[in-house]
C-alpha cells in the first residue's frame, strides 16, 4: 500500500513539474502571446482586451494554476495556425506516430532481440562484429541523412516503395476512420488496396526508426545476456549436460527478459518523442511534424500541448515498465 501512494505521489510530481516547465517556456519564449493571437495591426484596446482575456495580468502562480487546471480538463487552448483545439488536432495527427512507432519498435524488437542474443553467445565471432557494426551505425549516422538516402534509393531509384506522406492522393478517404492507424482501419472496413498503399508508404519511415530501435535494443540484449552467459548456474547447466538451445533460451534468456521489458519500453518512448525528423523528411502527418510546424508558425498553445502530451506518454511508459518489472520479479517486490 505504501508502495501504491509513494508511485503515486512520485508520478503526480513528475506530471506537475512537466506542466510547469511547458509553462515556463511558454512566458520565456520571446513571442508575444497577445499578438500570436491577434496579429501586429490590431489597436491597442484589443491589445488590452486579450491581455486580460488570457489571464496575463494575474501572477505567475495564478496563471500555472489556471494552466494546470485547464490541461486537467483537456483544454490546451485554441491553434492560432489551425483555429481548431490543440486537442482536437493532437487527437487527429497522435495516431500517425503512434501507428509508425509501434512499426517500428516491432520492427527492433524481432530483429534486434535475437541479433542481441546470438552476439553473445557467439561472442567474438563474426555475428558479435556485424551486431557492433550495426549498432556504431545506428548511433552515429545522421537520421535524416539515412531518411533521404532511403528515399532516393528505394523511392527515386528502385521503385520499391511509395513516396513521403501517409496514403496516395487517390486512396484518402475510401477507409472510415475508427483508430486513426490507416493499417488497421483498412483491415476494419476490408479495404486490401488501401492496406497496400498504406504499408507501402510506413514501410521505409518504419524500418528506418526500427533500424534505430534495433541497435539499442541489441546492445541492450548482448550486455545483458553476457553477464548471464558468464553466471555460475550457466556453466552448471553446460555441465549437467544440457543442451546450448535450453541453457541459452530457457535458462539465461529467461532471465533477461524482465531487464528487456525496460529496455523495449523506453525504445518506444524514444520513437514516439524523436521522430520529429523522420516525420519532417517523409512528410508524415504525425505529432512531431505538427509541433514543427506549429513552432515555425509561432503557435505556442499547439507546441506546449503536443509538448505535454509526448512527455505525459514518456513519464507513462516509465511507470508502466516499472510496474511490469516489479509484477515479474519477485525480488524487485521487497
Amino acid at each position: 500500500m505504501k508502495k501504491t501512494v509513494s508511485l503515486a505521489f512520485t508520478v503526480a510530481i513528475t506530471l506537475l513539474g512537466l506542466l510547469f516547465v511547458t509553462f515556463m517556456i511558454g512566458r520565456v519564449m520571446p513571442i508575444d502571446p497577445v499578438l500570436a493571437v491577434i496579429g501586429e495591426r490590431a489597436s491597442q484596446a484589443q491589445y488590452d482586451q486579450v491581455y486580460l482575456e488570457l489571464g496575463l495580468d494575474k501572477p505567475l502562480i495564478v496563471q500555472f494554476g489556471i494552466y494546470v487546471g485547464d490541461v486537467l480538463q483537456g483544454d490546451f487552448g485554441t491553434s492560432i495556425r489551425t483555429g481548431k483545439p490543440v486537442a482536437e488536432d493532437i487527437a487527429r495527427v497522435f495516431p500517425a506516430t503512434l501507428e509508425l512507432a509501434t512499426l517500428g519498435t516491432l520492427l527492433g524488437v524481432v530483429l534486434g532481440v535475437p541479433l542481441g542474443v546470438l552476439a553473445a553467445v557467439y561472442r567474438g565471432s563474426w555475428i558479435d562484429q556485424l551486431s557492433r557494426l550495426i549498432g556504431l551505425v545506428g548511433y552515429s549516422m545522421p537520421i535524416f541523412w539515412l531518411g533521404m538516402m532511403g528515399l532516393l534509393i528505394f523511392y527515386g531509384i528502385l521503385g520499391w516503395v511509395a513516396g513521403p506522406g501517409r496514403l496516395g492522393v487517390f486512396y484518402e478517404g475510401l477507409v472510415p476512420t475508427r483508430t486513426g492507424l490507416l493499417l488497421v482501419d483498412a483491415i476494419i472496413a476490408g479495404d486490401w488496396d488501401v492496406f497496400k498503399d498504406a504499408l507501402s508508404h510506413i514501410i521505409l519511415p518504419a524500418c528506418l526508426l526500427g533500424y534505430f530501435s534495433l541497435a539499442y535494443i541489441s546492445r541492450m540484449t548482448r550486455s545483458f545476456m553476457l553477464e548471464q552467459l558468464n553466471s555460475e548456474y550457466v556453466i552448471t547447466a553446460r555441465v549437467k549436460g544440457l543442451s546450448e538451445w535450453n541453457v541459452v533460451w530457457r535458462h539465461a534468456f529467461r532471465n533477461i527478459a524482465i531487464q528487456l521489458i525496460t529496455v523495449i519500453a523506453l525504445a518506444y518512448a524514444n520513437l514516439l518523442e524523436g521522430s520529429v525528423l523522420t516525420e519532417i523528411i517523409f512528410a508524415w502527418p504525425g505529432i512531431g511534424s505538427y509541433i514543427t510546424t506549429s513552432l515555425l508558425s509561432n503557435d505556442m498553445a499547439s507546441v506546449l500541448g503536443g509538448t505535454v502530451v509526448i512527455g505525459t506518454i514518456f513519464v507513462c511508459l516509465n511507470i508502466l515498465s516499472d510496474l511490469l518489472y516489479r509484477f515479474f520479479d519477485p525480488r524487485a517486490k521487497s
